[in-house]
């Protein structure tokens, strides 16, 4: 591109800082996902209203709307923000990983982290998804499938020791939502502590993988 383009085009936009008032309104709607996430999995969607998640961090009825317009639109933010947080996660430790070994560990110690610490996220995604709007569920899906992917293409690279026989990529892929599974199982299993169920699951999740 000529020197005369790029003046045309002008210099790369400078994102508008982050107010304080941005950071708290933001910071207060994680709050109410959070909250929400927690009531949707003691009592399902339909057993939770708008107001009973503005009371539990202290927001009005009417206060709600400020922030979400209703009580569809805090489940579709909930379960397509964490669709997208574990995609974006996935591609991380890909960016992070030299090879496909360190790749597979480091994406099985991402998923079980997310699945014992946000235990009722998988329990509202279990029972919940078909209470999704068409176009929510229509992306949660989508995700889901391209986060798929990522942890096919690194099982099937590594199950290739001789170049052009790797492992069939419908069996990856078979294996791979197989131990999705198993590790979001999770919340369903007898206590243990946290170090050790995590230990376990990476353990369990990787001869399943391999095996």
């Amino acid at each position: 591109m000529t020197a005369a383009a790029d003046d045309a085009e002008g210099p790369t936009p400078i994102p508008a800082p982050v107010t304080r008032r941005g950071q708290a309104k933001a910071a207060r709607r994680r709050e109410l996902l959070a909250a929400a996430a927690r009531l949707m999995a003691e009592r399902g969607f339909a057993g939770v209203r708008l107001e009973d998640i503005g009371a539990a961090v202290g927001i009005s009825g009417p206060a709600m709307y400020r922030h979400f317009s209703g009580k569809d639109a805090v489940l579709a933010e909930m379960l397509v923000d964490i669709s997208q947080r574990l995609f974006g996660g996935g591609q991380d430790v890909l960016s992070e990983s030299d090879d496909a070994e360190t790749a597979l560990r480091g994406l099985i110690a991402f998923h079980v982290r997310f699945a014992t610490t946000e235990p009722e996220l998988i329990t509202v995604q279990d029972r919940d998804m078909s209470s999704l709007t068409p176009e929510a569920r229509r992306e949660v899906r989508r995700l889901q499938r391209k986060y798929v992917e990522l942890w096919t293409d690194v099982l099937v690279r590594l199950s290739d020791p001789m170049p052009g026989d790797p492992m069939p990529r419908q069996e990856a892929q078979t294996r791979v939502q197989a131990v999705f599974g198993l590790i979001n199982s999770s919340p369903r299993l007898p206590e243990l502590d946290t170090a050790r169920q995590s230990a376990l699951l990476a353990e369990m999740a990787h001869s399943a993988l391999l095996s």
